[in-house]
């Protein structure tokens, strides 16, 4: 509800439904988009089969792979609880690749002052995670159990205060960006197929 509020005025009209039955008729939209969000519904090949439905000409899916994603400091050495949520929740990309038509896999990787507020985005400024803010606008922290998060935070923010952390990823500083398993599938519709 939040991102719908703050959309300036005159914008297209907004249409909220499930992922897994869109209010929308068959080729309703020039192109379907999904950002981060698959791990949420409930049926993900239904709402993949959704988007196909709705789409024109385009499906444009973000996403993470799974088996990169693991290498990522924070979850491995902070929050292995995140790492085993997600084996449970993310989609593999050769699953959503096969419902889609001629599909197409960008890597994204992330910039090192990325502002925007998902997982994956401050893996140079570790001192972010700390920020209860920043956590607000990352699922993942809401989805583990409040023990979990208070016992890697307070590792986390004890490696920052004693230099662990930027000792063990002093490989990570002079870097520009960081694949952290980020990627853009973009499918033509079986309009374009």
């Amino acid at each position: 509800m939040t991102m719908i509020r703050q959309r300036p005025p005159g914008s297209a009209p907004v249409v909220q439904g499930p992922a897994e039955t869109l209010p929308l008729v068959d080729g309703a939209v020039d192109a379907a988009l999904a950002i981060l969000t698959m791990h949420h519904w409930t049926h993900p090949d239904r709402g993949l089969a959704e988007m196909v439905r709705i789409a024109r000409r385009r499906v444009v899916i973000l996403t993470w792979d799974q088996q990169v994603f693991e290498d990522f400091w924070l979850v491995g050495e902070y929050f292995p609880c995140i790492r085993d949520l997600d084996r449970g929740r993310a989609l593999a990309i050769a699953n959503i690749t096969s419902v889609l038509a001629k599909s197409e896999i960008v890597s994204i990787p992330i910039p090192h002052d990325c502002h925007d507020g998902f997982l994956g985005a401050f893996w140079q400024r570790p001192e972010a995670y700390l920020d209860p803010r920043v956590r607000s606008g990352i699922s993942a922290f809401a989805a583990i159990s409040p023990e979990e998060r208070d016992e890697g935070l307070g590792r986390l923010a004890a490696d920052i205060r004693s230099g662990a952390w930027a000792e063990r990823h002093c490989n990570l500083l002079d870097l520009d960006e960081l694949d952290l398993g980020y990627r853009l599938i973009v499918a033509a519709s079986c309009g374009d197929a």
